[in-house]
């Protein structure tokens, strides 16, 4: 779609967005969830960009305060108070995600003497990485559109508090990560590994290092390239696909037109051309299979929108990254590939813009996260920056 077109259809759903969750106009107790409000910082920011109309980007400030002062903090019923770093107010103000954030799930966290229940750990509160990782690209963005680094300083320390919290070494002496963590970062909640969580957080501590002046995330940039090796990243969910595609995008990037990134990634023992290769290559399988699945043909009922965004989302930049691979035969190869299958991307977009299919309780059972990654999906130029 033009881009004429799209804007007031972002603007409509971003002005929903904030009127649903308690950003604008401005509530008691705002309703806030890591991974919508990540994007929703990059849809004002694009939103801002678009227009002329600075403010959306206030929107995008406000949201990043409201998000650090709810989800940085303890929730109303739990008998901890302040912030969940444990700093002392003030310097919780100065750091505000030295301890994390918190997912934003409607249910507290499992206490350590209840007993695991599946089902019920969906609705639990705690910390994921892959939504820290989402909230550090934002930070990132926000430092990049306003020219103020302590949004990507605020990122590395979310970085490293992550990292620190989320990784472990095993009996055999290899590394390992955990997909969910206590509120407190204390305890594990889920042990199971992310199947892309050492790739994400290997991509996103390297965007923050090239970003930020005097940002050093080196150790942990090469301890989570010693998590990914060997790692199998084929997977048929559109979300995940997305994710290798949004990860795809910010390994070809440079930001600075000087190479950095290429380096960094060298240093850290990839090859750059290797690692994009293989992050291509499992998103190449990865949409063969989803599209041969046949499910983008069943009714609303069957589908879930966000995650189709997410391909949808990552779909939008391959384009952008066939330009930036040009010069390489092999990669230029795997990205003309890719093409074959933006079309994807408008057939989603497509189906989810139709009302009678929003009506479906797949879309009203999560509205918010479904509008804000449509609205990223129609308007995806800031969050696939870097």
């Amino acid at each position: 779609m033009a881009k004429s077109v799209t804007t007031p259809t972002v603007r409509d759903l971003m002005a929903e967005f904030a009127a649903r969750t308690g950003l604008d106009p401005p509530h008691d107790r705002p309703r806030r969830y890591l991974w919508t409000d990540a994007y929703a910082v990059c849809n004002y920011l694009e939103l801002s960009r678009r227009t002329g109309d600075t403010a959306y980007r206030d929107l995008a400030l406000r949201l990043v305060d409201l998000v650090h002062h709810t989800l940085g903090r303890h929730r109303e019923d739990d008998p901890r108070t302040g912030w969940i770093s444990g700093l002392p107010e003030a310097e919780g103000e100065a750091h505000p995600t030295r301890g994390g954030l918190r997912i934003g799930k409607p249910l507290p966290e499992r206490r350590p003497d209840e007993p695991f229940d599946e089902q019920l750990e969906w609705d639990r509160d705690g910390q994921y990485y892959h939504y820290l990782t989402k909230w550090m690209h934002a930070l990132n963005r926000v430092s990049r559109t306003t020219g103020s680094p302590v949004y990507t300083r605020w990122a590395a320390e979310l970085a490293q508090a992550a990292h620190a919290a989320f990784t472990d070494t095993l009996p055999s002496g290899g590394r390992r990560m955990y997909w969910k963590m206590s509120v407190d970062l204390s305890r594990p909640l889920v042990p199971a590994m992310g199947q892309h969580d050492p790739l994400d957080g290997f991509v996103t501590y390297s965007e923050l290092q090239v970003a930020g002046e005097g940002i050093d995330l080196a150790p942990e940039i090469a301890d989570m390239a010693r998590i990914c090796r060997g790692g199998n990243l084929v997977t048929d969910d559109p979300l995940g696909i997305g994710g290798l595609l949004f990860d795809a995008g910010r390994i070809a990037q440079d930001p600075e037109g000087s190479g950095r990134a290429a380096r960094l990634i060298s240093r850290a023992g990839f090859a750059y051309e290797d690692l994009l290769a293989s992050v291509l290559d499992a998103a190449l399988a990865g949409l063969a299979a989803f599209a041969g699945g046949g499910t983008l043909r069943y009714p609303a009922e069957f589908r879930l929108a966000f995650r189709e965004f997410g391909l949808s989302i990552g779909l939008s930049g391959a384009g952008a990254l066939a330009e930036r691979v040009r010069g390489n035969p092999d990669l230029s190869r795997r990205a003309e590939a890719l093409m074959h299958y933006t079309p994807l991307a408008g057939a989603i977009e497509r189906f989810w813009m139709d009302g009678n299919n929003r009506k479906a309780d797949t879309w009203t059972g999560n509205p918010e996260i479904n509008m804000v990654m449509l609205a990223t999906s129609l308007a995806p130029g800031e969050f696939l920056a870097v």
